[in-house]
C-alpha cells in the first residue's frame, strides 16, 4: 500500500487559508500545508503503509551508504525517521542534519529526539532551511538522504545541483519517493489506493483536502528514468532508480 508522505520543501513564506477545493501555488501554500498535517504524519503513515514506509526508509538509508563517523545530512526531514536511522549508522562519532521548512515538523523531530536514549541521536541536529539554497559548503557531506520532498521543491533541477554541490565527490545520494510509473495498470492502480484508501482515511483526521494533493503531485513528479537524466545533468557520476514496494515507491541512488 503506498504511504501517505506528502513531504514538501521549497522557499519558506507566510501561511494561507485554504477555501474550497485545495490547489497548491506556491511554495507558502506547501510549508503552509505541511505544518497542518504535521501532528498526524507519523500516524497516518503507519496507518496507511501497514508499517511498510518503515522498510522503505531503512532501505533509503542502506542505499545512501552511510557509514561510522561520517557526516550526513536528511533534507525534507520531517518528523525525522531518515535522520534518525542515519544517525545509527554514523554512530557517535559521526553527524547528523535534518533539515526542513517546516517549524511544526521540526519541533516534532526534536521532542522525538529527547525521548531516545542511544548516545548518536546526541548528535543530531534540528535546521529550519531551504532545499533550494543550502546553508552549507561546498563537498561538506559524506552521505544525504531526501525522502518524499523531492517530488514537491518548486525547482527540482535547482535542488538537485545544491545537493550535488554540498556532498563531497564519490559520496551518495538517496532519493526516496512515490513512483511515477509509466505502467499504465501501475498508475491506476496507484490512484485508485489514493482515491479510495488514502484520502477517505485522511478524511478521519480532517485532513481530506490536504491528501486529494497527492495524486496531482505524483502526476507532476519525473519518472524514474527522468530522475536519472536530472541526477547526470547536475554532475552526480552515475545515477541508479530502483522501484520499490510494488512499483509504488522509488529510490534513487545517485554518486556525486
Amino acid at each position: 500500500m503506498a504511504s501517505l508522505h506528502v513531504a514538501l520543501s521549497s522557499l519558506p513564506g507566510p501561511s494561507f487559508r485554504p477555501t474550497g477545493k485545495l490547489v497548491i501555488r506556491c511554495s507558502a501554500d506547501r510549508q503552509a500545508l505541511f505544518n497542518r498535517i504535521a501532528p498526524v504524519y507519523d500516524n497516518l503513515n503507519d496507518l496507511l503503509s501497514l508499517g511498510q514506509h518503515r522498510i522503505w526508509k531503512r532501505m533509503a538509508v542502506s542505499w545512501s551508504g552511510a557509514k561510522e563517523g561520517d557526516d550526513v545530512l536528511d533534507i525534507c526531514c520531517g518528523s525525522g525517521d531518515l535522520t534518525f536511522l542515519l544517525s545509527e549508522k554514523v554512530g557517535s562519532h559521526g553527524k547528523a542534519v535534518g533539515l526542513d521548512f517546516s517549524n511544526e515538523q521540526l519541533l516534532i523531530a526534536s521532542t522525538r529526539q529527547k525521548l531516545r536514549s542511544k548516545t548518536c541521536y546526541k548528535n543530531i541536529k534540528w535546521m529550519e532551511g531551504n532545499a533550494l539554497d543550502l546553508p552549507f559548503p561546498d563537498s561538506s557531506f559524506d552521505a544525504v538522504t531526501i525522502g518524499y520532498g523531492l517530488r514537491n521543491v518548486v525547482d527540482r533541477h535547482r535542488a538537485m545541483a545544491e545537493i550535488c554541490r554540498i556532498l563531497k565527490p564519490g559520496s551518495t545520494l538517496s532519493v526516496l519517493d512515490f513512483n511515477k510509473s509509466i505502467n499504465p495498470l501501475s498508475t491506476t492502480v496507484q490512484e485508485l489506493m489514493i482515491d479510495n484508501i488514502v484520502v477517505p482515511v485522511a478524511s478521519g483526521y480532517g485532513l481530506e483536502n490536504e491528501y486529494k494533493y497527492l495524486k496531482s503531485s505524483i502526476k507532476d513528479f519525473l519518472t524514474g528514468n527522468e530522475l536519472e537524466k536530472l541526477a547526470l545533468e547536475v554532475g552526480f557520476s552515475t545515477a541508479k532508480h530502483f522501484e520499490i514496494g510494488f512499483g509504488f515507491m522509488g529510490n534513487l541512488v545517485a554518486i556525486r
